[in-house]
């Protein structure tokens, strides 16, 4: 490569059981499942070489990555302590930034704004994720309990970032249709739409068409059918809009690179799809 990448999406398989970290579970059968789903080539030992710091470390320098964003998150069923995601930061802050997560449904707004105001302040964590989707009951994004985090946010310059996809638990609730609503009601947020809402890729790309401040991050989907469309929009007027991520542990980080490379984006969006619109929505320097 001759130009930097930033990993937008990038997890280590010792955060959690859920990314591969104990071989002999069904979660770490699941983790290459999805894997050769989504098309991964070779054996598991980019993600079981994970399950130690040394070895996520070497992981994401071995792919030559600028920088590996470790997101977090806080379901009721999976809690990735925004602690733990600072405390992987500083394993090497050169290489790595964390994105936090709240959840004001079990948390309250109070409570929601209070430790996301923690996590970008004392923690300097880069932008705060929201799972609605994922909630018990699964909630859409402009759901009126995620309103305060949202109005914190666009108050706060913080940018939020919104899981998506087809592995929410109800397919209804990847209808990107109520982030229209988000993004009219606060037109200064900053968001970042995890998994590109995939498979429903025309309607993502309409509400970004319309709304610059909406960010798209297919991950482990650009490479899937009818993903194309993405990159068709990054050739013209999504260019701004479009980031790289691996999904790392559930696709390797250096085969996403080479892979993005061959999707026939043009050689004027390469620098901005794979470093310099990351950079901007986190707030990094933009080298």
């Amino acid at each position: 490569m001759t130009f930097p990448v930033i990993d937008m999406r990038c997890r280590p398989a010792f955060l959690h059981d859920f990314f591969g970290r104990t071989p002999g579970t069904p979660d770490f059968d699941t983790v290459r499942w999805l894997n050769r789903r989504v098309g991964t080539r070779g054996p598991d030992t980019h993600f079981t070489r994970s399950a130690t710091e040394a070895g996520f470390l070497a992981e994401i320098g071995d792919a030559g990555l600028t920088r590996a964003v470790v997101v977090g998150r806080h379901t009721p069923t999976q809690h990735l302590p925004n602690d733990e995601i600072a405390r992987i930061v500083a394993l090497d802050p050169a290489r790595l930034s964390g994105i936090g997560a709240v959840d004001p449904v079990l948390q309250g707004p109070e409570g929601a704004i209070a430790e996301a105001s923690r996590a970008v302040g004392p923690l300097g964590l880069r932008g705060i994720d929201l799972e609605p989707g994922f909630g018990t009951p699964p909630r859409h994004p402009d759901d009126p309990a995620y309103l305060p985090v949202y109005e914190w946010a666009a108050a706060e310059g913080v940018p939020v970032f919104l899981m998506s996809g087809p592995t929410t638990p109800a397919p209804r609730f990847n209808d990107p249709a109520g982030l229209a609503a988000v993004a009219r009601l606060f037109p200064a947020l900053k968001i970042g739409v995890f998994h590109g809402y995939w498979p429903n890729v025309q309607d993502i790309l309409g509400l970004a068409f319309r709304h610059e401040t909406i960010h798209i991050i297919p991950d482990m989907y650009l490479f899937q059918a009818g993903s194309q469309a993405y990159v068709e929009a990054a050739n013209g007027w999504l260019g701004d809009q479009l980031l790289f991520g691996s999904s790392y542990p559930f696709r390797p980080i250096g085969q996403s690179v080479e892979d993005a490379l061959q999707l026939g984006l043009r050689e004027q969006v390469l620098g901005r799809f794979f470093h310099d619109n990351a950079a901007r929505l986190l707030g990094l320097a933009a080298g």
